[in-house]
């Protein structure tokens, strides 16, 4: 008799802890900024002079700043500007990184030699100089916020996409669909463009999380969305004015940054290793 044999079981890779927390964080973020009155009952304009400056409580938990507003509140409610400033730099980045990858790469010749080297000067600077030479034309505003931002970034992430368009170009298949007399575009659109893309979508999550903290920098240093905004960035900035006598207007918004763009940063690793096919 022969042996008796099993069916062969799939193995499933479940979430470490990490990214269970990661997630769970960037959906509060996510709730935050779509619908705020969820989480909290509060106005983050409320201004209550009988409760300034009054440290971390089970009534508030953040504390208040200098005009008695409930920090947490603020936090919350700036959640909305501060992803949409992420979202909307890195979105905008990706749209000139791509004009000017693909230009690059399918055109080549002359054109891919001055934009590689305009990438490289660009890639140069630091991307806070680009967005602070963005803010000294346009005047602080949310607009030029994510407009500096994205620009800031969009040398990097044109470098990628262009070795990763030419890359793919020199594959079988796009090389296939080309000998078979398919039309130019029709190759680029359906074989080119999203087997090139696919491994910079993990970049894209990345970077949300790379734009949020440097829209908070900028606006710390005066360059963002202006007061009264209750943006991540800007209640560092009003807050810098009492560090010394209130912590919390500084190191709680700030912790919340950093966790924040650690949790987008830990989501965008676990994408790239699910889309790379890497193992743990």
């Amino acid at each position: 008799m022969s042996a008796l044999t099993l069916p062969s079981t799939t193995r499933v890779r479940l979430p470490s802890a990490g990214t269970v927390l990661a997630l769970v964080v960037v959906v509060l973020v996510l709730v935050a900024a779509i619908a705020p009155g969820l989480l909290i009952d509060r106005s983050p304009t409320a201004i209550d002079l009988k409760a300034t400056l009054q440290p971390p409580s089970w009534q508030h938990p953040f504390g208040t700043d200098d005009a008695g507003r409930d920090l947490l509140t603020r936090v919350i409610y700036g959640a909305r500007q501060s992803l949409g400033i992420g979202l909307g730099a890195t979105g905008l980045a990706f749209l000139i990184a791509i004009a000017l990858g693909f230009t690059a790469a399918l055109i080549g010749g002359v054109v891919d030699a001055v934009i590689t080297r305009v990438l490289e000067v660009a890639f140069a600077f630091p991307a806070l100089l680009l967005a602070l030479l963005v803010i000294a034309v346009r005047g602080p505003s949310l607009a030029t916020e994510i407009i500096a931002v994205g620009i800031g970034s969009a040398p990097g992430y044109a470098r990628m996409v262009r070795g990763q368009v030419l890359a793919v170009r020199q594959a079988g298949f796009v090389e296939a669909a080309a000998a078979l007399g398919h039309p130019r575009f029709a190759v680029i659109r359906r074989h080119l463009f999203p087997n090139a893309m696919r491994p910079l979508v993990a970049v894209v999550t990345l970077g949300v999380g790379q734009s949020i903290v440097w829209a908070s920098g900028l606006s710390f240093l005066g360059l963002g969305v202006p007061p009264p905004s209750s943006e991540w960035g800007a209640l560092l900035d009003a807050g810098r004015l009492h560090i010394t006598s209130s912590w919390w207007l500084e190191i709680l918004p700030g912790l919340v940054i950093v966790l924040v763009a650690l949790s987008v940063t830990a989501l965008g690793r676990t994408l790239q290793n699910r889309l790379g096919g890497a193992s743990r």
